[in-house]
């Protein structure tokens, strides 16, 4: 079988996780934190960055959205990293009042063997981390004086430039200054949460969790901000995290196969599997129960009045209904934002998506007539329209790995 042959647990290779995490300031429902990423498909960098809009609400938000857009393009159309810095800060206007920039930045363009490139302009130093130490690294910094005719005197920037060789296991750590100035005014902060305490604080958590993936990593720093802000956040908080690691796999099937005959194979790569595993679909489901000689068990104890129980299987980590739970989780993707306080089949497996690197979806093809019914929900697509819708999400919206194999 073609996945079969696809799927490599090669502890050797080094996959390269982006995740982040944000707040809003309090009663503004606009970030005005930008977090973009992508990997370019022409040469295979990951490029990603992070602009904090002055102020905060929408203005804050438009002006981020136009700094971490621009400098995402510029960086992907391989215009040096320096060149793009002064377009993009001599594009931007300039507070009156403060002197400075509407926009800060981060940009982070990885290329292919792992040579990191990073640029800073006014967002808080980032920290790069290696078997669980802060790496100090030499920054080249550049002064040039922005061409604004409209300010005086002449406004002065600095951007800070460093390169390095990244290695399995180093993770990269970026934020606004909505998580060091975090506290600030209160007993215990009173300059803030600061680079230093928010540092430590990084360091411990990857001490305390060695594995911790980049998405909760960001959640983490992030939530502690918002703690010392008493959970009411004073400013727009937001953290990135890139993480180079050996990649975490994760194989679905769902839909039964168009030949009975491949039952048996289809039960063979899901138990040769090695990551998590998925089963989205009743009857596929009770094959494999049929195959394997396990048992189905529907858990009652946490049901949602609009995604189906999940069940319990031995040898899988997820057993839900398919069409309707499938439809849901491509909603939560497109929407990036999980349902807060929601406990279901859709969240687990938006959870299980967004902490794998690979995905392999094997799509039975046999038609079910229950998805023919004219009383279904309307705008219910076929099975592997939204399997499809998945993967175009999971692979631009969230840099995953995707293989998709039809049976």
């Amino acid at each position: 079988m073609i996945i079969d042959e696809t799927i490599q647990n090669d502890t050797g290779e080094t996959f390269i996780e982006v995740d982040h995490y944000q707040l809003c300031k309090h009663n503004q429902h606009s970030p005005g934190d930008v977090f973009l990423s992508e990997k370019n498909p022409a040469d295979g960098h990951t490029i990603t960055t992070l602009s904090d809009g002055l102020g905060s609400g929408i203005k804050a938000d438009v002006l981020a959205t136009l700094t971490a857009t621009m400098a995402t393009k510029f960086i992907a159309a391989n215009i040096p990293a320096k060149r793009a810095a002064e377009i993009i800060m001599n594009t931007l206007p300039v507070c009156k009042d403060r002197g400075i920039s509407y926009a800060t930045f981060t940009t982070v363009d990885i290329e292919p063997d792992a040579t990191v490139h990073i640029l800073e302009y006014d967002n808080p130093p980032y920290l790069l981390v290696r078997q669980n130490t802060a790496i100090d690294l030499v920054k080249d910094d550049t002064e040039f004086e922005r061409k604004d005719k409209n300010t005086a005197p002449k406004v002065k920037a600095v951007l800070h430039y460093s390169t390095y060789a990244a290695r399995p296991g180093d993770r990269l750590i970026f934020f606004s200054d909505g998580v060091t100035q975090s506290g600030m005014g209160t007993p215990a902060f009173p300059f803030g949460w600061s680079i230093e305490n928010a540092y430590a604080y990084i360091l411990n958590r990857i001490n305390e969790k060695e594995d911790i993936s980049a998405r909760e990593l960001a959640h983490s720093v992030v939530q502690e901000a918002c703690i010392h802000d008493s959970f009411v956040p004073k400013d727009d908080i937001s953290c990135g995290v890139v993480y180079f690691r050996n990649p975490r796999d994760t194989l679905i099937l769902t839909g039964p196969p168009l030949n009975p005959k491949n039952d048996e194979i289809l039960s063979g790569i899901f138990k040769r599997f090695y990551g998590k595993k998925v089963i989205a679909g009743g009857t596929t489901a009770n094959i494999m129960a049929r195959e394997l000689g396990v048992k189905v068990t529907v858990d009652m104890d946490n049901l949602d009045p609009e995604i189906p129980p999940y069940s319990e299987m031995t040898e899988a980590d997820l057993v839900c209904e398919g069409i309707i739970t499938l439809g849901a989780v491509a909603d939560i993707l497109e929407s990036g934002e999980t349902p807060k306080g929601k406990d279901n089949a859709a969240t687990r497996l938006v959870d299980i998506f967004r902490n794998s690197d690979r995905i392999y979806f094997i799509v039975g093809t046999k038609i079910n007539e229950a998805h023919q019914d004219p009383n279904m929900p309307e705008g219910l697509e076929i099975r592997r329209n939204i399997v499809k819708k998945i993967s175009t999400l999971l692979q631009n919206k969230y840099l995953k790995e995707v293989h998709i194999q039809y049976m």
